[in-house]
């Protein structure tokens, strides 16, 4: 069975004295094995960043922007290649693969424009014979820690600002689908990084904590559960980290009264139901606000029923399987518990039926469901379930949908649907959520924007990727400076004056 191994110093290798299986989702079987780094190992990694560090950061910014210029050919030429080793390791369909990579090329885009990115500030003159400038200098060796869902976007968002401003990374993605890092390792050399400036470790908690306790690492990026991104923050900066940790989500969708029903349903489909729920930006909970429920019910409905679900290597189908059988039993008992609670199910993705057929299969698979009058304080409202199901909570108002959000433990994504440019505008402005959509479903921002939520969806000051990444991965230093005239030279015992 093939290992999946470190990336250290630019080499494959690992000890493998513990090793993890690695499923195929589609069929069930373990396919893969997995190193699990030791503590000693993730030390290795981050002693080769380190070793790293004082070449890459004095490497010219043209040099390092040519990495990336070429990074993003390999990238493109090969997205097919690297699409299926996803599908292969998390089970998305190789068309939402594909379209990972594509939205992982947009930071690489962005992290290519670093001579323009890194430019600091000058001021002439700020008193007589003195200038100030500031320059963006990197913070050191960085820990990138990733999940599952998408094990080749979110780490090129971190990634790629972080040696794009000069730092030196350790990567530990998820030991569930690691194959998609160690490519990524291999395209970066490819595409001539030097060796030790990205390193990847695979493995579990023993690696994390090793990353989130060792002196030589600075900045600590991560994405995940907001269980494991709060004690990640806590424990990181109580150790003196640089720490941006981004949690769990609960996104809502309003439907006004004046919205276009059908194009509301559609939206709200792809959004709760594409890559089978696994999305932190994923549509769980629909907002009809007054007699739009009905309607927009009857939409979904005939909308899902030639819904085709099956193993993502399959043109045909249109939904994978669950991550792992743990997940797909834990995503299944919100709707086997919904009727306990309250809660009306209407479609039952507990059987599995896909378009009408058995979905007959050893793999992770579950089929959608959709519940009706989900109300606050239900376990299947309140939790992020990670899975193709989708709650609809009935509303009188408008101003009764924005209450309901905004009372939310989450606000990581929502979006409004209507017609009406001046609730658009208003809801922009009342909502307290880091990411809004008018129209648009699932609102993750293009590259050159920057990505994170608000509430218990992040932890730490700065989002991810865009603008406030190259804020996150250096650090400002300001330069005061004085050529003297030797002519008019005194001592002088007072306090610098500016006047």
């Amino acid at each position: 069975m093939t290992l999946v191994p470190h990336w250290i110093n630019g080499v494959e290798g690992a000890e493998a004295a513990r090793t993890l299986p690695v499923y195929n989702p589609a069929t069930g079987e373990a396919h893969r094995q997995v190193a699990v780094a030791s503590a000693e190992e993730t030390e290795r990694a981050i002693a080769a960043a380190k070793a790293a560090l004082p070449a890459w950061r004095a490497t010219s910014l043209i040099k390092r922007a040519d990495v990336f210029f070429r990074l993003r050919q390999i990238l493109a030429d090969r997205t097919p290649e690297l699409a299926a080793i996803v599908t292969s390791e998390h089970g998305k369909v190789l068309s939402d693969a594909a379209g990972e990579v594509s939205r992982g090329i947009e930071n690489v885009e962005f992290a290519a424009g670093l001579v323009h990115l890194l430019k600091g500030e000058r001021a002439e003159q700020v008193a007589r014979g003195v200038d100030v400038h500031s320059v963006k200098q990197p913070v050191g060796v960085v820990a990138c820690i990733t999940p599952f869902n998408f094990p080749v976007m979110v780490p090129l968002w971190m990634v790629a600002s972080a040696i794009a401003c000069g730092n030196t990374v350790v990567l530990k993605p998820s030991e569930k689908d690691p194959s998609a890092a160690i490519w990524l390792a291999r395209a970066f050399q490819e595409a001539g990084l030097p060796d030790g400036v990205l390193n990847v470790v695979n493995g579990d908690k023993t690696a994390v904590d090793a990353l989130l306790d060792s002196p030589d690492v600075k900045a600590v990026s991560f994405v995940g559960s907001t269980p494991i991104a709060k004690s990640i923050y806590e424990r990181a900066s109580t150790n003196g980290r640089r720490v941006q940790a981004l949690g769990g989500a609960k996104n809502h969708m309003v439907v006004m009264p004046d919205a276009d029903i059908d194009g509301a349903a559609a939206a709200a489909v792809s959004a709760a139901y594409g890559s089978a729920g696994e999305r932190c930006m994923a549509v769980s909970v629909l907002v009809a606000v007054g007699d739009v429920a009905e309607p927009l019910i009857a939409s979904i409905t005939e909308k899902v029923q030639d819904l085709r679900i099956g193993d993502g290597t399959d043109a045909a189908s249109e939904m994978g399987p669950l991550i792992t059988r743990e997940h797909r039993d834990r995503v299944e008992s919100y709707v086997t518990g919904a009727e306990a609670e309250g809660a009306t199910v209407l479609i039952d993705g507990t059987q599995r039926v896909a378009a009408g057929q058995r979905i007959e299969s050893e793999g992770f698979f579950t089929g959608i469901s959709l519940i009706d009058g989900v109300k606050p304080g239900m376990k299947l409202y309140e939790d992020e379930i990670f899975g193709p199901v989708l709650g609809i909570v009935r509303v009188d108002s408008y101003a009764e949908a924005v209450d309901l959000i905004n009372a939310h433990q989450f606000g990581n994504g929502t979006a409004i649907f209507t017609r009406d440019g001046g609730t658009a505008r208003q809801f922009e402005f009342d909502i307290e959520v880091g990411m809004v959509g008018v129209n648009v479903p699932i609102p993750v921002p293009v590259g050159a924007f920057s990505f994170g939520g608000w509430k218990a969806s992040l932890f730490g000051d700065s989002h991810i990727y865009g603008p406030e990444s190259i804020h996150f991965y250096t650090r400002s230093k300001v330069v005061t400076t004085r050529w003297p005239d030797h002519t008019e030279a005194q001592v002088d015992l007072g306090f610098p004056s500016n006047r």
